[in-house]
């Protein structure tokens, strides 16, 4: 079950070399030097709705859409001590820099698990942290005893579905449909 994942698993290290200018880490010079050291970067389920959970959700949220709205805190707060969902974050130390959220629910047909809401910080990207994210969450889901794990993406977004794919994840041939209860 989830709880064996998360004593056996306690969190993801990345380790990664990439500097700022977007070359892989060789001893480039660079502006920043926190880019030219070793990055360490943990993965973690969210388990308290704190006020820096809240200041990162607010931020990364705006970087994944604009046509959403904000959650609330009480929103937040609620979804975090849900036993049918696991946010999954990834920190660089005490800062959240990316996450994913996983919703794990019995159905008729059977234990299913989706995934929604994956997006890393922009300053953040192309470290590994959304591999890893996604990798917490798909081991978690399947430490459930989930029989699937689904998710959505834009077709614009083809470096994401490259790496949906490399993780194995499968396109389906069937529809989405979404009914919408606010314009």
């Amino acid at each position: 079950n989830g709880d064996a994942w998360h004593k056996k698993l306690r969190r993801y290290d990345i380790i990664s070399g990439w500097t700022l200018n977007g070359g892989k880490g060789s001893g480039a010079c660079c502006q920043d030097e926190r880019y030219a050291l070793m990055s360490h970067f943990t993965i973690e389920i969210a388990s308290d709705m704190t006020p820096a959970l809240e200041h990162a959700v607010r931020s990364l949220l705006p970087q994944l859409t604009s046509s959403g709205r904000l959650i609330t805190g009480g929103e937040l707060k609620t979804m975090v001590s849900s036993p049918l969902i696991k946010m999954f974050l990834a920190k660089d130390g005490a800062v959240i820099v990316g996450m994913i959220s996983l919703s794990v629910a019995q159905m008729p047909t059977g234990l299913r698990s989706y995934l929604e809401d994956l997006v890393v910080d922009s300053a953040y990207r192309r470290r590994g942290i959304a591999r890893a994210l996604l990798q917490a969450a798909i081991d978690y889901a399947g430490s459930t005893g989930a029989r699937s794990l689904d998710m959505t993406s834009r077709p614009s977004r083809q470096g994401a579905i490259r790496l949906y794919e490399q993780l194995g994840f499968r396109r389906r041939e069937t529809n989405a449909f979404r009914y919408s209860f606010y314009d």
